[in-house]
């Protein structure tokens, strides 16, 4: 793989973003109730918009940014939450990270990559707890190139269950690779090209990378522009919140978005919120340098979900459950559960150990726990995968959601989904929430959804599945 960036610039202008940041300093109360007035025809915002509601100190106008946050998440996505699980391939690094346990620096840490048949093993544990997307997790070592990763993907998908079949979805988050490399990882079928920037402050970047390619801030900054130009068009980005101040952070990010959909036509298919946990041999992570509050990182989610309404963001399970519902009502689409950390921890009856993962986990509960408790919450969980399967994506797919696409199919699909896991893998008192949370939607729609809706339901009932519009 060829590395060059001689001919690359950096589209992040830090002097812009700092002088946007002071512009927004102290703003009076009528100028953010006029960014709410415009984050309320769910178009998205400017840097400058964002920047005076990350900088407004009210708390009562917080609470009116908060309140905003729901209505359009609420008006875009309804009530339905995505679910995935993180699968790691390989924790084999050539990087030193100084806030990484996968480092080189770390050399407590137990190294293992993956073979077929433990690939096929670890599938069948998610798919047999009722996972049906995936995020392919690799270390960014030399030697794990883009044919390797393909033939994982592969593996992946040729790994059927017992009960509805194969994982529907595999995401991959890798190193970043060169044109020839995406078009492979293209033609495996991937979904969602996945590649934080970690820190978009490239002084802070040079200081926290010591060695491999992960050095070349350039490259890894580029990173999405090889992937669409390798036909990857659904992309997510993120950064690691606690390295750097989160108000720079938070603009470059939204800069990154706007620079996608400039060149593309769609900006990120989703935006990640990872923050920085301890991790085994890197001291950084213990105490970050930036370290921020719950109450900011609820703000940093809030804005991003106006400034980006039709961008799906996720969040780990490096937060807690309780921080992971409440960010739910302010913006949050996309949730990874019951997460294991390390490769072959699916399969590893002692998997809790912390000489392997790659950071701490904070939410332990299962799927089940967490699908209950979704339907508790009145929130409707969604393995749906259909847009993917019918090509739905890129910019095709960012136009017919902001005509109001989602509302009409995912939701729908959601459902679908929901019944198939309350069918094949839900506990009993999850059935028994389920099975009337879904009766409760179907209540709310048409005559002629609710009769087309009953139909497919009786199908699935009666054995099919996979059933999607």
């Amino acid at each position: 793989m060829k590395i060059e960036t001689d001919s690359l610039q950096s589209f992040i202008d830090t002097q812009s973003i700092w002088q946007t940041l002071e512009k927004a300093a102290q703003p009076d109360q009528l100028l953010v109730r006029e960014t709410l007035a415009k984050a309320s025809e769910q178009k998205g915002l400017s840097l400058f918009d964002a920047a005076v509601l990350l900088e407004n100190q009210n708390v009562e106008l917080d609470a009116e940014i908060f309140s905003m946050a729901r209505q359009v998440k609420q008006a875009i996505y309804g009530n339905r939450v995505v679910l995935f699980a993180p699968l790691y391939i390989s924790n084999e690094c050539g990087n030193q990270c100084t806030y990484c346990a996968f480092s080189t620096l770390n050399s407590e840490l137990k190294r293992k990559t993956l073979t077929a048949e433990e690939i096929r093993r670890e599938v069948e544990v998610l798919e047999n707890s009722g996972q049906k997307r995936l995020l392919l997790v690799y270390g960014e070592h030399p030697r794990l190139d883009a044919r390797w990763i393909a033939d994982t993907v592969a593996t992946v998908y040729d790994t059927l269950s017992d009960k509805s079949g194969s994982i529907r979805r595999v995401n991959v988050n890798c190193a970043p690779l060169d044109v020839e490399g995406f078009s492979l990882l293209h033609e495996a079928q991937i979904g969602t090209y996945q590649c934080f920037q970690e820190t978009y402050h490239e002084s802070t970047y040079k200081q926290l990378h010591l060695k491999g390619n992960k050095t070349n801030f350039l490259w890894r900054l580029h990173a999405m522009h090889r992937a669409q130009e390798a036909g990857i068009d659904d992309v997510g980005i993120g950064a690691l919140f606690g390295l750097y101040d989160h108000r720079f952070e938070l603009l470059a990010m939204l800069a990154h978005a706007q620079e996608l959909e400039e060149k593309w036509g769609a900006g990120p298919h989703t935006i990640s919120f990872p923050r920085l946990e301890p991790a085994q041999g890197a001291e950084i992570s213990v105490a970050p340098p930036y370290g921020i509050s719950d109450y900011t990182f609820k703000k940093i989610v809030a804005i991003t979900r106006l400034a980006a309404p039709y961008t799906g963001l996720i969040m780990s399970t490096r937060e807690s459950a309780e921080l992971r519902n409440e960010l739910l009502q302010l913006g949050i689409s996309q949730l990874s559960a019951a997460s294991r950390t390390y490769p072959g921890a699916y399969s590893d009856p002692t998997w809790d150990r912390p000489d392997s993962q790659q950071f701490c986990i904070e939410d332990h509960r299962s799927l089940d726990e967490v699908v209950f408790e979704l339907v508790q919450q009145g929130l409707m969980p969604s393995w749906c995968t259909a847009c993917y399967r019918k090509n739905r994506t890129g910019e095709h797919f960012m136009n017919m959601a902001k005509e109001g696409f989602i509302k009409n199919f995912c939701h729908p699909n959601a459902v679908l989904t929901f019944n198939e896991y309350l069918n094949d893998y839900a506990s009993a008192k999850t059935v028994a929430v389920g099975k009337e949370h879904i009766a409760s939607q179907l209540e709310t729609g048409s005559e002629q959804i609710k009769d087309h809706f009953g139909k497919l339901l009786i199908r699935m009932d009666s054995g099919e599945r996979d059933l999607y519009l």
